[in-house]
């Protein structure tokens, strides 16, 4: 093994002993993660490396020494018999948002199936479709022979038997003409009148009947006659000229664009900032994952909205009242740059219950109601308080109980995260 097969096998042994994806979320550290890559502790070693042993640097056993001569005492070392009490650094496994996704999916039993909605561009496939003009070089003869070898073998008739009937006794050409109508024998009255008038008169009586004919000579099928003496030519026509184009297929992006809103106000401390970041955090890695392009707004707001970024989202604290629906107005003026016919939509609002009196019935729920999104999300978290949703979700979850696209779900500690993301990913995938 190499060097290279070496580090592979770190690389694996890393992976198997990351910390578990669930409990990464729940209690893992998220701050060495960002946007684009999500570090997960893993129990490891340090990879092996060579290290200069500096005991050779000098001292006992350097020179010449001749016999005799005293073995000097060892110099002090910078080390003891005692345990350090430094702590070593935590190593991390690496993984993109894509990855993310895919094991979150496998750790979840997640089935979510994005919905291309943007039209980025329209490409040629292969030549399989016709149209009745175009360059000759893209004539498709295959077609042409094909619709001809068809008409042959529709409009053919054996020849020779009905040279035969003409010359059954009281049979003239109109006569012939009609029974061969009746027999579906697709022969031209024009035909038996040329031919008719070429058979000599001695030998227009040379059958009694049509049925003598039948039984003597027996008509030959078309498809038998072909394999037998071949055919000196196709009835070819221009209509069945087609000329072969390549298919218009259309590519459709994958794009998505979450909004995320935060109270803010002096009620949202701490502990229950750390379970809307622990919550929305990793549903933001899942669905840039997910999605071919992935845009990210954050609303945060007391009595009134304003737009941060990232960074600030999760720890920014105000002292002011609740107006949810300030933040809701502030997303729909933000989402008039994502049309809904070309972006899937997520809107992820998470708070205490708090808001002011009527809010929530006289604005919030009528803008959810006007606002197209995959899922809207309402993630309650009041850590140490009583069980029971407060205002403010109990009457989202009253008002929208049978809605597939409105989600409220209640975060109070930790364990409740997992949970949460998989109602929230679960429903939306049942909704697209």
């Amino acid at each position: 093994m190499g060097l290279r097969d070496d580090l592979r096998r770190f690389e694996e042994v890393g992976e198997e002993r990351r910390d578990d994806l669930a409990d990464f979320i729940r209690y893992g550290d998220l701050g060495p993660s960002d946007a684009e890559r999500v570090r997960i502790p893993i129990k490891i070693v340090e990879l092996p490396e060579f290290v200069y042993d500096f005991r050779d640097r000098g001292g006992v056993g350097e020179g010449d020494p001749e016999p005799g001569d005293p073995v000097g005492a060892p110099e002090p070392g910078d080390g003891g018999d005692e345990p350090g009490d430094t702590p070593g650094e935590h190593g991390h496994y690496e993984m993109d948002p894509a990855e993310f996704a895919a094991q979150l999916d496998e750790a979840l039993g997640l089935e979510l199936e994005p919905k291309g909605k943007a039209v980025v561009e329209r490409t040629e496939g292969a030549f399989t479709d016709r149209a009745r003009v175009g360059p000759d070089s893209t004539l498709d003869l295959n077609w042409l022979f094909r619709e001809a070898l068809k008409r042959k073998l529709v409009l053919d008739f054996d020849e020779s038997f009905m040279r035969e009937v003409l010359r059954v006794e009281g049979i003239d050409p109109d006569t012939a003409y009609r029974w061969a109508r009746e027999e579906r024998i697709p022969v031209g009255r024009k035909w038996l009148v040329d031919e008719y008038a070429d058979i000599p008169c001695e030998e227009r009586d040379r059958w009694p009947s049509i049925e003598t004919v039948e039984a003597e000579l027996g008509r030959t099928p078309i498809v038998e006659r072909i394999r037998r003496e071949g055919f000196d030519h196709l009835p070819i026509r221009r209509e069945d000229e087609r000329y072969r184009h390549p298919e218009i297929v259309e590519e459709r992006q994958k794009n998505v664009v979450v909004v995320n809103i935060r109270d803010v106000s002096g009620s949202m401390g701490a502990d229950k900032r750390e379970l809307v970041e622990r919550t929305f955090t990793p549903l933001d890695w899942y669905l840039q994952g997910k999605y071919d392009h992935a845009e990210f707004i954050y609303i945060a707001h007391d009595a009134e909205a304003w737009e941060v970024d990232r960074e600030s989202f999760f720890g920014i604290t105000s002292g002011g009242g609740t107006r949810i629906s300030s933040a809701y107005e502030l997303a729909q003026e933000r989402l008039e740059a994502y049309p809904w016919t070309e972006w899937n939509r997520f809107i992820f609002a998470a708070g205490d219950s708090q808001n002011a009196s009527r809010d929530t019935a006289d604005r919030v729920i009528p803008l959810i109601e006007n606002i197209n999104a995959n899922q809207h999300v309402y993630l309650e978290t009041r850590p140490g308080e009583r069980a029971g949703l407060g205002r403010h979700a109990r009457a989202l979850t009253d008002h929208f109980e049978d809605a597939e696209d409105v989600v409220v779900s209640v975060v109070n500690r930790p364990d409740d995260v997992i949970e949460a993301i998989t109602e929230i990913l679960t429903r939306e995938g049942e909704e697209t």
